[in-house]
């Protein structure tokens, strides 16, 4: 397990609960994969679906789709969504658990996602289960 990054409770499909080092925050962007899937290749412009579970490190839970009840579809590496989302899944597979610990110019930037509770210089830490994925 890469040193400095938190651990994440249950498996894929599980909501997770993060446990955070006593260390600071990664300057990079740091992917593990929790767990390996044996589903297609995420490739980069793809269709994919995902459940997540996003936290600030050290800090507060502020979203995830377990809650809800239902996945999250999106285009990935084409810059639909942040950053650390489209270099750190693209190449992963389906069924994959990836824990993501993002900086913020791979995040939200300086401005932050105020509306969120991100503020600009906070890390963001997601658990993201791999659920499936629609070649262009």
């Amino acid at each position: 397990m890469p040193e400095n990054l938190p651990t994440a409770s249950g498996s894929f499909g599980d909501k997770p609960v993060l446990t955070f080092p006593d260390t600071p925050a990664p300057r990079a962007l740091s992917v593990e994969v929790l767990s390996q899937g044996d589903g297609e290749v995420v490739e980069t412009g793809d269709d994919i679906e995902v459940n997540y579970y996003g936290q600030v490190w050290g800090g507060r839970m502020f979203d995830n789709s377990y809650d809800r009840g239902s996945s999250i579809n999106f285009p990935i590496g084409v810059g639909a969504v942040i950053g650390g989302w489209d270099e750190g899944l693209v190449g992963k597979v389906v069924g994959s658990r990836v824990l993501l610990s993002i900086p913020p110019h791979l995040g939200y930037g300086d401005r932050g996602m105020p509306q969120a509770g991100i503020g600009g210089t906070d890390t963001l830490v997601f658990v993201v289960d791999i659920v499936g994925t629609r070649h262009r």
